[in-house]
């Protein structure tokens, strides 16, 4: 990740639907986030809520699972999560209310210790950023074609 602040690519992104918009309070609210993420996408491909996911979707899940994380652990509440679409790309959105940190990729650790939900979004998504507004804080992936 770039240490400056920097907007995704500009390009017109379409908001979608509830539920690609959750605010989040605690690492419980996880789980659900994933799975309205998982029906989201699966809805959209027209496809059953029980198939495995292809790849962009898989990516896209475990990425915001993992930048959600980050901003519930490391943030300050609420977090807010939204996806946005332009053709077969999807742009995640998480953004927290502490103005006062950057996002910062781990250094060395050992597996099992955490802090590698940074370096996880940048090998699985075509580009990774942050950026501040007057009041949050926003870590994006862009992630698909």
């Amino acid at each position: 990740m770039k240490k400056t602040p920097r907007r995704p690519e500009p390009r017109q992104w379409q908001w979608r639907p509830a539920p690609s918009r959750g605010v989040l309070d605690t690492a419980t609210e996880l789980h659900d986030l994933r799975e309205a993420l998982r029906q989201e996408i699966n809805t959209h491909a027209e496809a059953r809520d029980d198939r495995l996911l292809d790849g962009v979707a898989h990516s896209l899940v475990l990425v915001a699972s993992e930048l959600a994380t980050n901003a519930i652990r490391h943030g300050r509440p609420p977090t807010v999560v939204e996806l946005f679409q332009h053709e077969g790309s999807f742009l995640l959105t998480v953004s927290d209310h502490d103005l006062g940190t950057e996002p910062r990729v781990a250094g060395d650790r050992p597996p099992g210790e955490g802090g590698f939900g940074l370096q996880i979004a940048r090998r699985l998504a075509v580009d990774v950023g942050w950026y501040r507004t007057s009041t949050t804080k926003v870590v994006w992936a862009e992630i698909g074609t």
